[in-house]
C-alpha cells in the first residue's frame, strides 16, 4: 500500500526513510491537490495547537476516499495535543489511527509501523475477513 506522508520540519521524513518502503509519496505546496488513484496511508506531523498541516488538508480534500489508515508525530511536550492531527484525521475521515510517535521515532516505532503497514496490506482487498 502506498505511504503518503507530509514532513514539515524533516522529522517524518527521517521517519519514512528509516522505513524504506518502495511506494511513498512526499505532499508538498505543488502536488497537494493532485489526485492520486491507489489507497494509501498517511503520516503526518502536526503544527501550531494540534491542527493538520494544510497542505495534508488539500491532499485529503482531494483523495479522503482512497485513505485507509493515518500515523502522526508530534512533541510530548505539547500534552494532549500530542500528535493530534493523526486523530482529527482518523475521526473526520473514519479511518484508524494506526500510531503516534515522538519527533522522528524511534526503532521500535519503525517496527510497529512497519507491522501495521503489513496488516493493513493484507486485509487490504479480502472481500470477507477470517474471523477466529
Amino acid at each position: 500500500m502506498k505511504v503518503v506522508y507530509y514532513s514539515f520540519s524533516g522529522n517524518v521524513r527521517r521517519f519514512i526513510n528509516k522505513i524504506e518502503l518502495a511506494d511513498v509519496m512526499e505532499i508538498t505546496q505543488n502536488n497537494c491537490a493532485e489526485k492520486i488513484d491507489v489507497p494509501f496511508i498517511l503520516v503526518t506531523g502536526t503544527i501550531g495547537f494540534g491542527e493538520v498541516p494544510q497542505p495534508v488538508q488539500s491532499f485529503l480534500d482531494v483523495n479522503h476516499d482512497l485513505l485507509r489508515g493515518v500515523a502522526a508525530s508530534g512533541n510530548r511536550n505539547w500534552g494532549q495535543n500530542f500528535a493530534k492531527a493523526g486523530r482529527s484525521i482518523s475521526e473526520k475521515y473514519q479511518v484508524p489511527l494506526l500510531m503516534k510517535f515522538e519527533v522522528q521515532g524511534t526503532q521500535s516505532d519503525i517496527s510497529e509501523f512497519k507491522d501495521k503497514v503489513g496488516q493493513l496490506n493484507e486485509d487490504y482487498g479480502r472481500e470477507e475477513i477470517q474471523s477466529y
